[in-house]
């Protein structure tokens, strides 16, 4: 029966607009979770004209763009056309959704109007309502929203383009343009996700149970496409096996959770998924670690589960269309319920396409008692739907709020837990933060990443031998986790433990290629050792692997001028400085530089436009006065090192030099109040040597001998060989 093309454009303009509005208030939501490491921090997006590495994404620590090249090339699109800007990444992502929706219209309508009557008089209404169901359904927000579950929706959309590229191609089998599209659409989902895995063999079902009735005829019709398809497995076995066939160790058998214990968990999750898709509600965005061990704990989820694969079993043998059903949604179910992962037991984005065989199923059989007054129903249920996924949206607005969310729907979910305290952390909430993941680490003690994350929250909070035990926590089960080890190193430094830290830093380079940052790390332990030679070899190396590092190249700077060659040391500062524009200390050092090269005037200069950009910064202001103080502009240094205690009335570091330029041009009553601040602000020992000495000179100038001599005395309490307190005292 031909199709009603008014019909199926009113049901195409529908469901775009609906799901347009439906999806409006998800596009500026910020980067979350694995967002993160496969987005703003995954350098192989960042330039397309390095294809080589765009189709080469990096697969360490489970990215969620290993071994998925199609899926990093969109992405590198959206680089190209806004960085890391949410807005372009949302908008791919709704765009990619809306094209799978009126995708699967497309299949529907063509399907139905195969089938007997009264269905097929209605093929583009049910087609139609099932598809805008589909694409407001709220259960799909996570595919959509999330912005790197674009794996599942962009690997959603080209499974849903095999199919109905084959049934163009099955109706037309004169036109080798469908088959051509059948098989690029369904390798380039296996370039995407390793669920497209059964495409091949869903299309061969289909076939079998629409078109030819049998599988021998569908091979002897259609070899060659079968063929085809069947060498689209090649690519996503060779991306698989590249990257160790377990996705850096978030996948696999032979894990922490045993394919039995995984597959128990799964008669669970498939009726969770089941009832949410007829009652949406609660939407959790991490459901936690599932554990079920005993075969009896399973028995109230199996029982539904077992009746609905009777059932698909019976239609699939009989040819229905609710048998196709049936095994669309176990199949693509499949690889993700049989290989097991260690905390993804129940997801909701995998119910990305599935919720398509549920859906249709359950309008089917409405259309059956209902017939077209299912029309209503159906539009209520579409506006219910449009409804709940705008508000599961909002829990989307920011990281925290997504967290918070997860949290008060799973409280004992130690991963939920753990993200809401490293989300705090972000926000320099540390008090809370080290709550969280410390209820984290209670709930789930094997969780690596909660022990690091509570390492860097006790590393921000100054509190360095609790973070190195947290740290050294997070390694004894993940010892190769290169950012936890760099990590413990610089909290190694902290304490003065730079030995430790160094042997740190060469176990992560002892693994090639190393890493840029350990490279870098390991040059400033030995600078701190005195081996700068050494330490120029480690920055060189650093800034091959990551030449846009103005922190390594201010550090190599620092090197070279230290050891007496600032000529050497002003391209590095400059470099630095054209890498980030702003940074202040590579400004100061570089004047600094030019300074020592009897540069004075290129100096000033570079301090004046420093202080331009940034009229608020302590340090530049502090660093130009006492530059200014050997130039003897007394006045002009007192002016700027005045400000800079201003600016920081809480840092002791500026009162000091201020107090001896003070004493210097005479100001010796102004130079008081600022040692006497100074040093109850607990200076360390050989800087409240000098302030006690500069006090004790300032008295003296005032005519109060008993201050005098008690300042000089407690400085020679503190260093008893300091010579300037002993001059001192003997001079009153």
């Amino acid at each position: 029966m031909p199709l009603n093309r008014k019909t199926t454009w009113i049901a195409v303009a529908i469901i775009v607009v609906a799901t347009l509005a439906a999806y409006a208030n998800s596009l500026g939501g910020p980067f979350v979770y694995d967002d993160i490491s496969s987005i703003p921090e995954n350098p192989s997006i960042r330039s397309l004209a390095q294809l080589g590495a765009v189709l080469n994404p990096p697969a360490t620590d489970g990215r969620t763009v290993g071994g998925r090249p199609f899926l990093n090339f969109t992405l590198a699109l959206n680089h190209a056309v806004s960085g890391t800007d949410v807005w372009s990444y949302h908008a791919l992502n709704l765009a990619i959704h809306l094209a799978a929706g009126l995708t699967l219209f497309g299949i529907l309508r063509r399907l139905l109007a195969r089938a007997a009557a009264p269905v097929v008089a209605d093929a583009e209404v049910i087609a139609g309502i099932v598809a805008l169901l589909w694409t407001l359904h709220p259960l799909q927000t996570e595919a959509v929203t999330y912005t790197i579950q674009r794996a599942e929706s962009l690997m959603g959309l080209l499974y849903l383009q095999t199919l109905y590229a084959f049934l163009r191609a099955a109706e037309t089998p004169t036109s080798r343009v469908w088959s051509a599209w059948c098989v690029g659409a369904c390798g380039l989902g296996m370039m995407t996700k390793e669920v497209m895995v059964s495409a091949p063999v869903l299309v061969l079902l289909c076939d079998r149970t629409f078109f030819v009735g049998s599988f021998r005829e569908a091979w002897r019709q259609r070899r060659g496409l079968y063929l085809a398809l069947a060498l689209t497995w090649v690519p996503l076995g060779l991306l698989v096996a590249s990257h160790g066939g377990n996705r850096g160790g978030s996948i696999g058998f032979g894990g922490s959770i045993g394919w039995w214990e995984h597959g128990l968990t799964q008669f669970q999750a498939i009726c969770r998924y089941l009832w949410l898709s007829f009652w949406p509600h609660p939407l959790v965005f991490d459901y936690g670690p599932q554990r079920i061990t005993g075969a009896m704990d399973v028995v109230p989820y199996l029982v539904p589960v077992a009746a609905v694969a009777w059932f698909t079993v019976r239609g699939f043998w009989r040819r229905t269309a609710l048998g196709f059903a049936g095994v669309w949604f176990f199949a693509i179910l499949a690889p993700t319920s049989i290989i097991p992962g260690p905390t993804q037991m129940t997801v909701e984005h995998r119910m990305y396409l599935p919720l398509a065989a549920v859906l249709g199923t359950a309008v089917l059989g409405a259309h059956r008692l209902a017939g077209r007054r299912i029309l209503w129903a159906g539009a209520a249920v579409a506006v219910a739907f449009a409804g709940l996924t705008i508000a599961r949206n909002r829990d989307y607005r920011t990281e925290l709020a997504l967290w918070e969310d997860t949290m008060q729907k799973r409280p004992d979910n130690p991963v939920a837990v753990g993200a809401y305290g490293a989300t705090l952390s972000k926000e320099n909430r540390l008090p809370e933060a080290r709550a969280a993941l410390e209820r984290a680490v209670q709930l789930g003690p094997w969780y690596w990443d909660i022990q690091g994350n509570l390492g860097t929250v006790l590393a921000k909070m100054e509190k360095f031998p609790e973070a190195v035990e947290a740290y050294q926590r997070a390694l004894q089960s993940q010892p190769n986790r290169i950012e936890i080890r760099e990590n413990l190193a610089r909290a190694l430094v902290r304490l003065g433990k730079i030995d430790d830290a160094a042997a740190e830093y060469r176990r992560v380079l002892a693994t090639p290629p190393g890493s840029a940052e350990s490279y870098a790390g390991l040059g400033i332990c030995l600078m701190l050792l005195n081996r700068p030679t050494e330490a120029m070899d480690q920055f060189q190396a650093a800034l091959r692997m990551r030449p846009d590092d103005a922190e390594t190249e201010l550090n190599l700077g620092n090197v070279l001028a230290l050891t007496g060659q600032p000529t050497g040391a002003i391209p590095h500062f400059e470099a630095a400085l054209r890498i980030r524009p702003d940074f202040a200390e590579a400004a100061c050092n570089l004047a600094d530089a030019l300074f020592l090269l009897r540069r004075p005037a290129d100096a000033v200069s570079r301090y004046e436009g420093a202080l331009a950009a940034q009229p608020a910064n302590a340090m530049v202001h502090a660093r130009f006065g006492a530059l200014l103080a050997q130039l003897q502009r007394g006045p002009d240094a007192i002016t700027h090192l005045t400000r800079a205690v201003q600016l920081q009335p809480n840092d002791a570091t500026y009162r000091l030099p201020l107090a001896d330029v003070l004493l210097q041009s005479g100001r010796t009553t102004e130079a008081v109040p600022q040692l006497e601040t100074f040093l109850r602000q607990n200076p360390p020992r050989a800087e409240a040597v000098q302030a006690h000495t500069l006090l004790g000179t300032a008295y003296r100038r005032l005519g109060d001998a008993a201050k005098a001599t008690s300042e000089f005395q407690a400085a020679l309490r503190i260093d008893p060989a300091y010579a300037p307190a002993r001059d001192g005292l003997r001079g009153i």
